[in-house]
């Protein structure tokens, strides 16, 4: 019996504007993984376009998709995803390492990310010495190095109590009072108040879309 073709995002059509800090919310087999991954540039669409910016990522290649997400996205995910033998500042660089940025201009960027984000007494503390709350701090710093168009969040606050995500949520505030564009996929409906604009997914499509 051949493999039946299960569509994750049927017909979906969303804009969302420069600047704009949009939440998104839904039930699991939503479709919010995968939209996720299609806004990341880490999957290409099976149809349609997607436009980030002025530029048209649909049909890139994986070089090109790489290159796009080097460049213009920064994620931030759940689980922090740091390098544990890198100090803090080592875990900012790393996306300016692979753009091919020289290290002493590497090192100045971190640092000024690094007392952005509130780490400016723990730069050369490694992850295993952080809370759950300063790991997450590192994650946005090193988000932002490539002063990335998008940032993305995949469930942002869900390793984390409560003042902490409180925390996490004011620098999210800061970000996009700033002009940063941000993406969050949340379960919390607290959480997603936060944001301007609540978009909810149901069997692949948007099933509401509202302006907190």
């Amino acid at each position: 019996m051949a493999d039946e073709m299960v569509a994750a995002l049927r017909g979906l059509d969303l804009d969302v504007d420069e600047g704009q800090y949009l939440a998104v919310m839904g039930p699991s087999g939503s479709g919010k993984s995968t939209l996720l991954n299609v806004l990341g540039c880490l999957d290409r669409p099976s149809g349609g376009h997607y436009f980030l910016g002025e530029q048209d990522v649909s049909d890139f290649n994986d070089s090109q998709l790489s290159e796009v997400r080097n460049l213009r996205i920064g994620f931030i995910f759940q689980s922090f995803n740091l390098i544990a033998q890198l100090t803090v500042l080592e875990n900012i660089e790393v996306p300016l390492f692979y753009m091919g940025m020289p290290r002493r201009e590497r090192r100045s960027r971190a640092v000024e990310l690094a007392r952005r984000v509130g780490l400016g007494n723990r730069m050369g503390h490694r992850p295993s010495q952080l809370s759950g709350g300063q790991q997450q701090r590192v994650a946005i710093g090193r988000a932002l190095a490539n002063n990335p168009l998008l940032l993305l969040a995949d469930e942002p606050t869900g390793n984390l109590d409560t003042h902490t995500t409180a925390e996490i949520l004011a620098i999210f505030r800061e970000l996009n009072d700033d002009g940063k564009t941000i993406i969050m996929i949340t379960h919390e409906d607290d959480v997603a108040r936060n944001a301007q604009r609540i978009v909810r997914l149901r069997d692949g499509v948007v099933e509401s879309d509202v302006l907190t």
